[in-house]
């Protein structure tokens, strides 16, 4: 299975189309019933458990914000809070399931040929985003220099707050002059006045990528069957 690759287009179709038969989840059985189905239709082409983990973390924590706010304003009807929270899981899921997989150099690729999209705009996006995968280690070098300048997180919160604002500033600088480096080199190179541009890889629709989109728009579909 891990041998099976998909393209990021339909790899995102795959990630938003599930939001259709989200509107649909209303009680706790039916959502539960489908988000079942959604982790055997999609969990077959996760790689990374800890980061898909991590990026559901993020989606369980807004499940259960829903779920507690739906509960008290709804007459502590824990029922009609357990199917709000399975309506947010439903419409994220697909998302942290697949989202890790699509590599921005790879979408960049296929939005311009498969889709047409103008070059400019997705060579700045495809950019920009692989800027934003840096940030995570622009970060992590920003924090180990402020230790070994003894400028570390440990104290009270007050001096936490304080170095995190500095490791922000700091990262910000960082990824300005990144961006005026990568702005330079991107009009050096034509990127502004090319009309005719080649593309790195070329951007193939198999087989695997039509049975994803189909279930995608299955995943669509399917709560509303559950009515």
């Amino acid at each position: 299975m891990s041998r099976v690759r998909c393209g990021p287009l339909s790899l995102l179709a795959a990630s938003l189309l599930p939001i259709i038969g989200a509107v649909a989840v209303h009680e706790a059985r039916e959502g539960a019933l489908a988000l079942l189905v959604e982790v055997l239709a999609l969990g077959w082409l996760v790689r990374d458990l800890r980061a898909t983990a991590v990026r559901l973390l993020f989606g369980m924590v807004a499940a259960l914000g829903i779920a507690v706010s739906t509960w008290l304003y709804s007459g502590h009807d824990l029922a009609e809070a357990a199917g709000a929270a399975c309506r947010i899981l439903y419409l994220v899921l697909p998302g942290a399931l697949l989202l890790g997989l699509i590599r921005p150099s790879e979408l960049g690729d296929h939005l311009a040929q498969r889709l047409r999209l103008p070059a400019r705009g997705v060579v700045a996006s495809t950019a920009a985003l692989q800027r934003l995968d840096a940030l995570g280690e622009d970060w992590q070098t920003i924090q180990r220099a402020r230790r070994a300048r003894g400028l570390g997180m440990a104290g009270g919160p007050v001096r936490r707050v304080r170095e995190s604002a500095g490791s922000a500033f700091a990262l910000l600088v960082v990824s300005l002059r990144r961006t005026g480096s990568m702005a330079v080199a991107m009009d050096a190179r034509g990127f502004a006045t090319a009309t005719d541009r080649t593309w790195a890889e070329a951007a193939p629709w198999r087989g695997s990528d039509t049975a994803l989109l189909l279930i995608g728009f299955a995943l669509a579909l399917f709560p509303w069957l559950l009515d």
